[in-house]
């Protein structure tokens, strides 16, 4: 171990603050970067086309087969294809130009959804194509994340990163209403034909507005084996470990309530629009507190409020061990949200930890760990549901969860202290 040092230079290692107040940003100084406008629009365009996709294929799939086992598959197919992309092909994106990556990402999707939308397309078929366009959503949004860094230096990357999340995240709020809307008015396949859109001006504006740097590393090895050994590196770091594990685990166990927010919804005899209400109180939340937090505090400051934040976050859930009312629920769902603004710090920690030759295989691996582990969690939440209350399996994901976090925050805080005294 490291000797012991003062408690300010403890602290200024934990908060890795090698600048301070004075280097805030701004999120109007992320938005005057002109490549990051065509970044930012291009993925408000990517999520509407994937959200209609999805609520599209779902409600094709339910009107052909009649079967809800097959129409939940739409959803599950979401979370499922995540670990082996993010493993098997995060290669590809230091292999390769970034631009070129994203492109023909949003290029391959657009074909599958192309395909989807021909009335002659088997169920089958359009299995095999949702799994297709899963399998590319973790290559795009690692390839993406890794770019972000080269586009945006300091605090504007943090900052960057937290516009797109809060892009995905609204889009949990508005995006499946609106595509349930759009479909009261045209068939599944038109709005499959719209989705098409949003790719290729996704495809588009990603060509035109970025610019065209080169790939990261080199290499003529086996893509498949390449991705898998750099894989096994990064986790093999124990910083870099650590802070995966702390962008993987408190997600996992938020999750939890979505998955059994249907039968607590049915138990209170709220119906859908408390259903609805409940879904949205986390994502709002999240919103809310990424843009406080980013817009009113600088760097250091929200470097502090991380592991704090992290700690209490799944606080609230244990509290449903109540019984709560579903207003209530609602509210301590949203208190949850609100703590989310801790990966505004873990976005800078993450990013100097990586190798920069390796930036989009780890952004790749993190994307897949947390999507793979949200679906487990929330695979697992529902299994539990059947046999036990709802409002108690969400108030025994909040007690393991906070146990489970705190001893990744342990293991983090170690980490960072080693890391800056080294």
């Amino acid at each position: 171990m490291v000797a012991s040092s003062s408690s300010t230079e403890s602290d200024q290692s934990l908060t890795g603050a090698r600048g301070d107040e004075s280097a805030r940003a701004g999120y109007g100084a992320v938005f005057a970067v002109k490549e990051f406008r065509a970044v930012f629009v291009a993925h408000i365009l990517s999520v509407l086309g994937g959200v209609l996709a999805e609520v599209s294929l779902a409600v094709l799939v339910f009107r052909q087969t009649g079967s809800a086992l097959l129409t939940a598959l739409v959803f599950a197919l979401g979370f499922l294809p995540y670990a082996l992309s993010g493993v098997a092909l995060s290669g590809i994106a230091d292999r390769y130009p970034p631009r070129r990556v994203l492109v023909a990402c949003d290029l391959l999707s657009a074909g599958c959804v192309m395909l989807m939308a021909i009335p002659a397309t088997p169920i089958a078929v359009l299995f095999l194509l949702r799994f297709a366009v899963s399998m590319i959503s973790p290559l795009f949004t690692g390839t993406r994340a890794a770019s972000l860094a080269d586009i945006l230096q300091g605090d504007r990357y943090v900052l960057g990163r937290s516009l797109i999340r809060i892009v995905s995240q609204g889009s949990q709020v508005i995006g499946y209403g609106l595509g349930g809307l759009a479909l009261a008015w045209v068939s599944p396949r038109t709005a499959l034909r719209v989705t098409i859109l949003t790719f290729l001006c996704s495809a588009l504006l990603l060509r035109l507005g970025t610019r065209d740097r080169p790939a990261r590393v080199s290499g003529g090895g086996a893509m498949t084996r390449d991705s898998i050994a750099s894989a096994g590196r990064l986790l093999g770091d124990a910083r870099i470990r650590a802070l995966l594990l702390m962008w993987w685990v408190p997600p996992m166990f938020f999750v939890v309530a979505e998955g059994v927010a249907a039968p607590l919804a049915a138990a209170s005899g709220a119906g859908s629009a408390g259903f609805g209400l409940f879904l949205a109180a986390m994502p709002v939340g999240t919103v809310v507190s990424e843009a406080l937090i980013g817009t009113l505090l600088g760097p250091a400051a929200r470097d502090r409020l991380t592991l704090p934040l992290a700690a209490v976050s799944l606080l609230p859930m244990i509290a449903f061990a109540v019984h709560p009312p579903l207003p209530l629920a609602t509210g301590l769902m949203l208190l949850t949200g609100l703590c989310a603004a801790y990966t505004l710090g873990m976005d800078r920690w993450f990013v100097e930890a990586v190798p920069e030759t390796m930036r989009g295989q780890a952004m790749s691996l993190l994307g897949a760990g947390i999507m793979t582990l949200q679906g487990l969690g929330m695979a697992v939440g529902g299994a539990i549901a059947a046999v036990v209350p709802p409002f108690m399996v969400i108030c025994a994901a909040g007690l393991l969860g906070t146990v489970s976090v705190l001893g990744v925050l342990r293991s983090v805080r170690r980490q960072l202290l080693c890391g800056r005294q080294q």
